[in-house]
């Protein structure tokens, strides 16, 4: 029997939960420019709430995976559903700095505990030929969660600055209460129990796994994961600030333009990104996506009104869409029986990215607003012409065999 049928009420339940958090996220991001104003912040202030939020998952991920398999998963994502409830009210009743930091900070955690209990879940529910579409669904639910979160911000907006993130807070509460109650726990408490005593491969820490990085053949796809999400964050954090600032757009029209990128990208990966990949090769779409991101996201300089930003935004975001999927997929090829290894090393430098993306383009705004997106440019550029070499030496190599 397929997942869809099988497990279809608890992937379902699976997905809601990690839409609505990551809807939660992007709320933020039209709204932030009119925050600034209220509250009197910097540009460096905003960046350091971005980064806050992905430091905290980064930081609290190791500890919520091993809490997952001691004490369920179901229990997990409950508590992660209250703490993201909690990180969104809070961000609504916020009239300073430091309670809009306490807000983010907790909304990584809520991410850390959410994210490795549904991944866990759907693979305890799923045949080995069911996974891949059992996590394709997940992933679904993160990109649409991404695509909605700025345009629900944006228009729900509409009503007051901080609607928004008391929507969130009760959509929250509500997920949280209808997870309890309907959602099945997928691992039996003893079996937790006896995976938990018995004798473990001895793992290295995060700090090691990251330090020894650059022994693995897969190394440059991590470069490439930390340079897209360095890049892309750096994008975000101050696009909102940026078209504010520069054009005088509202939070609707910032809505409108992330959206409509982000559904086109959407719709990309779930028609023809197979085709893409399939009649290009990974690293030959890696290195055009690179290009085509960094020419966009210089071109943005140039742009005057309205619609040569919307224009500009939209193949930033296509080739974004088409660029992570396709180096998930070429690490994987490379990753043999490290799925889980690798899977984990992706997260962490898409993290790090997170992290050194916003502080660095919140810095840069305040110095001058065309500074971000200079560096954002150069960086993927740079990783475009580093891609090239890297084809170059491989082709090589299997010229040489």
């Amino acid at each position: 029997m397929s997942l869809l049928f099988k497990n279809r009420g608890s992937v379902l339940i699976l997905m809601l939960n990690i839409f609505l958090v990551f809807t939660g996220i992007g709320l933020i991001i039209p709204i932030m420019p009119t925050f600034m104003t209220e509250l009197g912040i910097s540009g460096s202030i905003v960046g350091l709430l971005v980064a806050a939020f992905s430091l905290t998952q980064l930081l609290f991920s190791p500890v919520a995976g091993r809490l997952t398999d001691t004490f369920g998963r179901k229990r997990m994502i409950v508590i992660g559903l209250f703490v993201f409830a909690l990180s969104e009210w809070l961000f609504g009743i916020a009239n300073d700095s430091v309670l809009l930091f306490v807000s983010r900070l907790l909304g990584g955690v809520s991410a850390a505990m959410i994210m490795p209990a549904v991944m866990a879940y759907v693979a305890d529910v799923t045949t080995k030929e069911e996974r891949a579409a059992g996590m394709g669904y997940i992933n679904a639910a993160i990109t649409t969660g991404f695509i909605i979160g700025p345009g629900i911000g944006g228009y729900i907006a509409e009503f007051g600055m901080r609607v928004p993130f008391y929507t969130a807070a009760v959509a929250g509460v509500v997920a949280a209460c209808i997870t309890m109650l309907i959602l099945q726990e997928s691992r039996p408490a003893q079996e937790a129990a006896s995976d938990s005593s018995a004798p473990q491969k001895e793992r290295g820490s995060l700090v090691t796994q990251l330090r020894y990085a650059y022994r693995e053949p897969y190394f440059f796809s991590l470069i490439i994961v930390f340079v897209l999400s360095f890049g892309l964050a750096n994008f975000e954090t101050v696009f909102g600030l940026f078209v504010d600032h520069k054009f005088g757009m509202t939070p609707k029209d910032i809505a409108f333009i992330i959206t409509f990128g982000s559904i086109a990208g959407a719709v990309v990966q779930a028609t023809c990104f197979s085709w893409i990949l399939n009649r290009f090769g990974e690293k030959r779409v890696i290195s055009v996506c690179l290009f085509f991101a960094g020419l966009f996201v210089l071109l943005t300089l140039f742009a005057y009104n309205f619609w040569t930003v919307f224009a500009a935004t939209f193949i930033i975001f296509l080739a974004i869409d088409i660029l992570r999927p396709a180096i998930g997929t070429q690490m994987s090829m490379v990753a043999k029986d490290q799925q889980g290894y690798v899977a984990g090393l992706n997260s962490a430098f898409t993290s790090l990215g997170n992290i050194a993306g916003p502080v660095i383009a919140g810095v840069l705004f305040d110095v001058n607003i065309n500074y971000p997106y200079v560096l954002a440019a150069v960086v993927l550029l740079l990783c475009f012409g580093l891609s090239l070499k890297v084809k170059k030496a491989d082709d090589s190599s299997q010229e040489a065999k």
